[in-house]
C-alpha cells in the first residue's frame, strides 16, 4: 500500500482508527466522505480484502457501480449498521455506518466482514469508529475551512488587483516559478423568465475543486467563479476545465460556462487574466450554442466586437453618420439598404451570394448599393479601411428588417 497523504492534520489518527476497526472485524475499512473519496483505509496484516477495495485505495475514490448509489443513501438515511449484498461475483460481503454530527451526514465507514460474519463486537467497533471519525472529520473540516477562506481572499485580492504579490505568493502556497492558469465558470444566459444558478455554482465549484485538487484555489466575484491553477500546463488546464463542466452541469441540471486564461509565471498578471477570461465568458455565456470551455483564440471574433460595441456605447462621435443616417432610414421608412450593405459585406463583396441570402435579384442589390452611397455618404467601393469601418458599425448593431 502507499503511505496515507495528509488530510489536513488528521491523517495519522483517521489510519489508526481504520486499522482498530480492521483488527477487531477482521477485514479491511475504509472511511469516506460524502463525495465517495477514501479518506483513510486499514493495513493490518492479513486482513480480508477484495478487488473493488484494492481500487478504492489506489484510486483514492470508491469505482462507479450501478447499483452503489442507492447503497450510499441506504447507509447515510439508516440509524445505525447496514449490512449490505455483494455487486459482483468476486466482492466479499460488507458491513457499513455513516458518522455523523448529530444529524447532519460527513461520510461513511465500510467494512469487508471478516472469515465469519459481523458479531457484536464488531458492530460496537463500528459504532464506536463512526463516532470518532465524526471528531476528527469536524476538526479537519474546522482548519480546512479556515485554509480556503484565507485562500480565496488572496485569490480575490490579486484578482482585483488588492493584493500585495509577496503575500499572495505567501497565502496561496505558489510554486516559485509558478505556471498560473485562471479559469472563470458563469452559467450560461437562461431563457427570459427561467431561474438562474448563480448562487448554487459557486457552492457546487468549491465543492468540485476542493476534492479534484488540493491545490487549486477559488474565489466568486459576483456571478462568475474563479480557478487558479498554480502549475498545470495548457493541456492539463484544459482538461480540468471539461471535467469541471461536465460535473457542474450535472449537477446543476443547467449549462455552465468555462473560460482558460493564458498561462503565465507572474502573480503581477491575474487582474489582466481576469479581463481575459471575463471577455471569454460574455461571449459564450450569451450563446446558446456557446463552447462549454473555450480559450480566447477559439472567440476571439466575439470577444473584439464586445469590446468594440462597449467603445462606440462610451464615445458615440466615433460613429459613421452615414451608418446612423441609413439605419434610421430603414426604420422610418420601411427600406432595406442595412440589411443590403450587411449581407454584402459578409459576403466579401460577392453580389450573387449576397443577393441569394437577401432573396432578392442581383441586380435589385447592386442598386440598392448605389443608392446607399448616393443617399448616406458610404464609400463602399473605395478604400478597404472604409468598408471595415461600415462592416464593424453594422455587425454591432440589431439585426436589420430584411
Amino acid at each position: 500500500m502507499t503511505e496515507p497523504p495528509s488530510i489536513g492534520g488528521t491523517s495519522e489518527e483517521l489510519y489508526a482508527l481504520a486499522d482498530a476497526m480492521a483488527a477487531v472485524i477482521g477485514g479491511s475499512v475504509s472511511i469516506e466522505d460524502l463525495d465517495n473519496r477514501v479518506l483513510a483505509y486499514s493495513s493490518v496484516p492479513e486482513q480480508r480484502i477484495d478487488e473493488l477495495r484494492r481500487r478504492g485505495i489506489l484510486d483514492r475514490r470508491v469505482p462507479d457501480q450501478p447499483e452503489q448509489l442507492s447503497q450510499y443513501r441506504q447507509v447515510l438515511a439508516a440509524p445505525g449498521i447496514v449490512r449490505l449484498p455483494v455487486l459482483a461475483p468476486d466482492e466479499l460481503p460488507r458491513a457499513a455506518v455513516a458518522i455523523r454530527d448529530g444529524e447532519r451526514p460527513l461520510g461513511t465507514i465500510w467494512a469487508i466482514e471478516g472469515h465469519t460474519p459481523l458479531g457484536a463486537t464488531g458492530e460496537s467497533a463500528l459504532l464506536d469508529g463512526a463516532r470518532l471519525a465524526a471528531t476528527h472529520l469536524l476538526r479537519h473540516r474546522g482548519a480546512a475551512e479556515f485554509d480556503r477562506q484565507v485562500r480565496e481572499d488572496a485569490l480575490r485580492g490579486a484578482l482585483t488587483g488588492d493584493g500585495p504579490i509577496g503575500d499572495t505568493r505567501v497565502r496561496l502556497g505558489l510554486p516559485a516559478p509558478p505556471r498560473l492558469t485562471l479559469l472563470a465558470f458563469a452559467p450560461a444566459r437562461p431563457p427570459e423568465g427561467e431561474p438562474t444558478v448563480d448562487g448554487r455554482l459557486a457552492a457546487a465549484a468549491a465543492r468540485h475543486w476542493g476534492a479534484v485538487s488540493a491545490e487549486a484555489a477559488t474565489a466568486t466575484i459576483n456571478r462568475t467563479v474563479y480557478v487558479l491553477l498554480p502549475d498545470d500546463l495548457p493541456a492539463t488546464a484544459r482538461r480540468l476545465a471539461e471535467q469541471a463542466v461536465a460535473a457542474l452541469d450535472r449537477g446543476l441540471d443547467a449549462p455552465v460556462r468555462c473560460a482558460q486564461s493564458r498561462t503565465t509565471a507572474e502573480v503581477a498578471d491575474l487582474p489582466a487574466l481576469r479581463t481575459e477570461v471575463d471577455g471569454i465568458l460574455r461571449v459564450t455565456t450569451a450563446d446558446p450554442d456557446g463552447r462549454p470551455v473555450a480559450a480566447l483564440g477559439e472567440v476571439h471574433a466575439g470577444v473584439l466586437l464586445a469590446h468594440l460595441s462597449d467603445e462606440l456605447a462610451r464615445h458615440p462621435g466615433l460613429r459613421h453618420p452615414g451608418i446612423e443616417a441609413m439605419v434610421e432610414h430603414d426604420r422610418t421608412r420601411r427600406t432595406h439598404y442595412t440589411a443590403s450593405v450587411t449581407a454584402w459585406l459578409d459576403a466579401a463583396g460577392n453580389i450573387g451570394e449576397a443577393a441569394r441570402r437577401l432573396t432578392v435579384h442581383p441586380n435589385t442589390l447592386k442598386y440598392r448599393l448605389r443608392r446607399a452611397h448616393d443617399l448616406f455618404g458610404l464609400d463602399l467601393f473605395g478604400h478597404p479601411d472604409d468598408r471595415l469601418s461600415c462592416w464593424l458599425q453594422l455587425r454591432l448593431q440589431p439585426p436589420p428588417p430584411r
